[in-house]
């Protein structure tokens, strides 16, 4: 039966790891793979991880199953940590938490759910977006659709996505990027988050808010206005919560789908059926990644380490995306790139066409997915003037 099955092409990020790996050139710099980089061009483990996996090896006492919504230790503490541990949303009884396999494994529970809870109703992403969305809720057999969000000068096109939320049919699921836009770095305003908030309230839409990296645009609080004004307004709001980036335990897998219902009794009823979605699709979630995270905001000494070394991360790219700008002033490209600088999060939709990355990759090793997209972690303040010399070639 097998030789019915064709080859398909490999992920396009997975394949650049492997033609960046087998790369001779000592220059070669890898702006493809999403995951934080220090200055040395390692993905460290963060220091309050390693203390709290230091307890947890001295303290644990099972390994039991966790049930389907996960530890109720780690649920508490990232509900406190998205929504606020003074939200009137928690006070009232309206939100749960269902721990998940990543924040990919949070997504795929929310289109489960969408489509045998909600059947016919399709959703509505980003034009552009995290290329897995479209593969997760095609999978679940979600009708996908998009909004505008990039204009073809490489600017955010907010009037265009307010345009197209306007149309959506009332009772839609609209996916929206909590902070740091993956692709592109751009976010929305406080002022702008006001506005879809009206919108979606009019239209009578169902939000569902990727929260991938909390931490790493402006700060933890300040990265959460838009999933906590939209939850303390509204009464209906799906939110997927990751942990892989703000506390780099990328391969444990620690998501969080959190959802939001109108009243603690409408919140049993769809936390029920959350339940059976996760029951059915991976049974428990793993526990390892839950507990470290759990250990580290449930002691406040271990937290405050944890902030300090995520201000750290996020200062470093912040910075990085600063001095890549004034890297290429010398070759009069830093007013065409400065929009690099006013981006959030560790991606940079650059504005460079597929030709001209290819161009990076085959004659400087510098990899980034053929979009134009960049991991700014991904530079370091010894290999900037090797890039901006070479996009200056590229574009020039």
């Amino acid at each position: 039966m097998f030789e019915q099955i064709e080859r398909v092409p490999g992920d396009a990020i997975l394949g650049l790891i492997e033609a960046f790996k087998k790369d001779p050139n000592p220059q070669k710099v890898d702006l493809g793979v999403g995951v934080y980089r220090d200055a040395h061009g390692n993905t460290p483990v963060m220091r309050a991880v390693k203390e709290a996996e230091t307890r947890l090896l001295s303290n644990e006492t099972t390994k039991s199953y966790i049930g389907s919504h996960g530890d109720p230790r780690y649920g508490q503490a990232v509900l406190e940590l998205v929504l606020g541990a003074d939200s009137p949303v928690l006070t009232a009884n309206r939100a749960s938490a269902t721990q998940s396999p990543g924040g990919t494994g949070a997504l795929r529970l929310a289109a489960d759910f969408i489509k045998s809870q909600l059947p016919g109703k399709g959703i509505w992403v980003s034009d552009p977006t995290w290329p897995n969305h479209l593969g997760i809720f095609h999978a679940a057999g979600v009708e996908l659709k998009k909004y505008p969000y990039v204009d073809a000068d490489n600017r955010l096109d907010f009037d265009g996505m307010l345009g197209a939320l306007q149309q959506i049919p009332e009772g839609d699921v609209v996916l929206l990027h909590a902070c740091c836009h993956n692709p592109s770095g751009f976010d929305l305003s406080r002022e702008q988050w006001q506005r879809v908030l009206e919108v979606v309230r009019e239209r009578r839409l169902l939000p569902l808010v990727d929260f991938a990296y909390q931490g790493f645009g402006d700060g933890l609080d300040a990265d959460a206005y838009g999933p906590r004004l939209l939850a303390e307004n509204l009464d209906e709001v799906l939110i997927t919560s990751s942990c892989s980036k703000n506390f780099g335990v990328y391969r444990e897998r620690t998501g969080c789908m959190i959802m939001i219902a109108r009243d603690g009794e409408q919140m049993e009823n769809v936390r029920s059926q959350m339940a059976i979605v996760a029951r059915e699709n991976y049974s428990n979630p793993p526990a390892h990644g839950g507990a470290v995270v759990a250990e580290i905001l449930h002691d406040e000494a271990l937290a405050s380490v944890w902030r300090e070394e995520l201000t750290e991360m996020r200062d470093r790219i912040n910075g990085l995306r600063r001095d890549f700008v004034e890297a290429l002033k010398p070759y009069g490209l830093d007013e065409r790139f400065a929009f690099i600088a006013e981006q959030r999060g560790m991606f940079s939709y650059t504005g460079l066409s597929p030709e001209q990355v290819d161009r990076l990759r085959d004659e400087f090793g510098i990899y980034m997915v053929r979009s134009g997209r960049a991991n700014v972690a991904g530079l370091a303040q010894e290999n900037l003037p090797y890039v901006a010399k070479a996009i200056a070639t590229v574009v020039g």
